[in-house]
């Protein structure tokens, strides 16, 4: 029976935030390879706020997942890292690819401080 109640269901906001997070993670994974094709300075400092926020967002729903104790932690520095990358993202605003990934790591950082708030 102990068993049984460590597997009560995810919240819906929990469920919400992994959803964010993965949704997060696909964006920035397919924006890493349009900034690739592209070449030049701005695309590189891109990258490396696409690779630190897809990183983390799949980790961050990982651990989410499995009900770790480190999960506000991790929230909290995922939606840090979400809102760095959504920054990176709008200095090409002409883009909508990266427009689109900015939105989705918005929305991330919002559900993940909320879960991080949760969680305490």
């Amino acid at each position: 029976m102990t068993q049984q109640s460590s597997m009560t269901p995810l919240s819906k906001e929990m469920q919400d935030a992994i959803e964010a997070c993965m949704s997060c993670h696909t964006l920035c994974e397919e924006c890493m390879s349009a900034c690739m094709q592209m070449g030049g300075q701005a695309q590189m400092q891109i990258m490396r706020a696409l690779m630190d926020c897809s990183e983390l967002t799949r980790m961050c729903a990982d651990i989410m997942m499995r009900r770790s104790p480190m999960a506000a932690e991790m929230c909290a520095m995922c939606a840090k890292t979400c809102e760095m990358c959504a920054e990176a993202c709008m200095a090409m605003p002409d883009d909508p690819q990266l427009m689109r990934c900015a939105e989705a790591c918005r929305r991330c950082a919002q559900m993940c401080r909320s879960m991080a708030g949760a969680t305490h």
